[in-house]
This record gives C-alpha cells, structure tokens and sequence, in this order.
C-alpha cells in the first residue's frame, strides 16, 4: 500500500524538491486542473480543488 503523504498547504513547494508523484497531477488530491500564474520569472501552479502550490 502506498504510503499517502500530509502537505501543509499554506506552503508553496518546490518542484525540484517535490517533484510530482504522477506527473501532471496534484500529489494531494491527485486533481489534474490548476491555475497557473507567473510573476518575476516564477511559474506557479495552484491546484484547483486544493490549492496546493508547486514552483515550477
């Protein structure tokens, strides 16, 4: 079984240090729609059901 992971997510994480469990899915809720926004060169993408966040 696999081991399922708690994420605070008030915290934006990184993808080089998290990278995606399955790629293109969110590693929370396994959503695959996010909100994306880039702002001085940083891309960051929100998971829409759970707001989780990833620099990318």
């Amino acid at each position: 079984m696999e081991e399922k992971r708690e994420y605070d997510l008030s915290i934006t994480y990184n993808i080089n240090e998290y990278p995606d469990i399955k790629s293109g899915r969110c590693d929370n809720c396994d959503n695959a729609q996010f909100k994306s926004s880039i702002k001085d060169a940083i891309f960051l993408r929100e998971c829409r059901k759970c707001g989780m966040k990833n620099v990318i």
